[in-house]
């Protein structure tokens, strides 16, 4: 092991963004080292009320030619209409104007996980008892082969 004196390991539950985005920023220097461009383009769809107030959506982003949905929301209020649906189409549409060849998401819930399988994605990996009881649910499709 070589001498770490000059180097504090520092545990903390709240830090500035800056410092994650530091983090991120090595990762994605050392991953497009070894695999190339990652093409990355944030994705952001929004359900915006007559109001104009923003009520729901789906927030992702495109990278190494796959799109990953990390966020897909809509109110109790709305759901049922075919909304979930159609952002999920959307983004799907965007994503293969940008080269992309699939698509993946995780979900804690058994009724987002229905609504992905009716959809076309299909399961990959799960964690059992995370959040205990449950499972925690690793989806994709295939967007090269439709």
């Amino acid at each position: 092991m070589t001498d770490r004196k000059d180097i504090e390991i520092v545990q903390t539950t709240d830090s500035p963004a800056e410092v994650r985005d530091l983090i991120l920023e090595m990762i994605h220097q050392s991953n497009e080292e070894e695999f190339g461009p990652s093409n990355m383009q944030m994705l952001r769809l929004f359900l915006r009320g007559e109001d104009g107030q923003i009520l729901g959506g789906l927030w992702g982003r495109t990278v190494f030619k796959w799109l990953y949905v990390e966020l897909l929301a809509v109110p109790e209020k709305l759901r049922g209409r075919g909304l979930g649906r159609e952002l999920l189409a959307r983004a799907e549409a965007e994503a293969r104007q940008r080269g992309c060849i699939g698509a993946w998401l995780e979900t804690y819930s058994p009724r987002s996980r229905r609504l992905y399988e009716a959809c076309g994605y299909t399961l990959f990996g799960s964690m059992i008892d995370c959040p205990p009881g449950g499972a925690r649910s690793f989806m994709s499709k295939r967007l090269d082969t439709l």
